[in-house]
């Protein structure tokens, strides 16, 4: 009697160790298809996101600050890339075409935007970012032998970004085209531009007070992308080379740059950060001035990225760096 106990017990753990065993599975049935319904989730609400792609980096920081949440940003120039002659590939024109906004500044700063529009099959919402804005004339004696072949060599000078005011008119075209690519989600649209338009103008009025107030007024840096900054505040540049940021001047044109630095008394030349500083350094030696960086927001390096900088951060550093060295004069 005692044996046919214990194999009835037998019997009976076995069955409830196959039960809990079903229920586990189903357990994990249960969990993994929550998983898989949320991972699903997630990938629909990243599709609802209006995809945007940006030519360049303020084109990108721009269209984030004012899409918000609603948007996902893509920046065709890679992270410490210098955009003058940057060029997209295969793989970036499918993604401008993909595109529901294509962003880009114009005022002839990427050369191939006409061709690349004309030849794809971009449905989305197109804006040139400096549509409405007066643009400055480039002036080309600055540049390098040979650069008028280059991509950089427009009519206009298209660093429009680098004055605060100019740089509001954009993100408002920026604003506007998202209203058009997704009217549903307008009022957050127009919110977040006027919450960033309060900024822009923060932003300019440090630079009015501030450089109001410098005892020099005269700038030598690295290439031609200071002049709509240097015009709203009263300024002038002389750059070391034209649109080309990359260019070097020639024997003639670096004793006439260190010439001008010594009649106005300049005390700090101007490199800048994606490209070599190896000429500003050297009118520097000459010269016995200092070489400082100073900002032309046309791409950060990935480290800045991640540490969060953007373009109220760098504009402000450069607001310091032309400060100091005004008042050196």
């Amino acid at each position: 009697m005692m044996k046919l106990n214990k194999m009835m017990y037998a019997a009976f753990a076995a069955v409830v160790a196959v039960l809990c065993v079903v229920g586990l599975s189903a357990c994990s049935g249960t969990s993994n298809s929550s998983n898989t319904a949320a991972n699903d989730s997630q990938s629909s609400n990243e599709s609802q996101k209006v995809q945007v792609v940006a030519s360049f980096y303020p084109m990108a920081d721009f269209a984030q600050k004012i899409g918000g949440e609603h948007v996902e940003v893509t920046n065709l120039c890679p992270a410490g890339t210098e955009p003058h002659e940057w060029e997209p590939s295969p793989s970036d024109v499918k993604t401008i075409e993909g595109a529901d906004v294509f962003v880009y500044n114009g005022a002839d700063m990427e050369g191939w935007v006409s061709d690349t529009l004309a030849s794809s099959n971009l449905r989305g919402t197109v804006v040139c970012a400096s549509d409405g804005i007066n643009l400055r004339l480039a002036d080309h004696s600055h540049d390098a032998d040979g650069a008028d072949a280059g991509e950089h060599a427009g009519k206009h000078d298209p660093h429009v970004w680098l004055a605060p005011e100019n740089a509001k008119k954009e993100a408002e075209n920026i604003k506007d085209a998202l209203v058009k690519a997704d009217p549903d989600n307008a009022s957050e649209y127009e919110a977040n531009y006027t919450k960033w338009a309060g900024e822009f103008d923060s932003l300019e009025k440090e630079f009015s007070e501030q450089l109001s107030q410098t005892s020099g007024k005269t700038i030598v840096v690295s290439h031609e992308a200071f002049g709509y900054l240097c015009d709203a505040y009263g300024l002038t540049q002389e750059p070391i080379t034209g649109m080309d940021a990359e260019g070097e001047p020639d024997a003639k044109a670096m004793a006439e740059i260190v010439q001008f630095v010594r009649d106005h008394n300049v005390k700090v030349i101007f490199s800048e950060d994606l490209v070599s500083p190896k000429v500003a350094q050297q009118i520097a030696d000459e010269t016995s001035a200092s070489c400082e960086v100073l900002n032309p927001v046309e791409g950060l390096e990935q480290d800045e990225l991640d540490a969060g900088e953007d373009y109220f951060s760098v504009m402000r550093d450069n607001l310091k760096e032309l400060v100091s060295a005004l008042n050196q004069q």
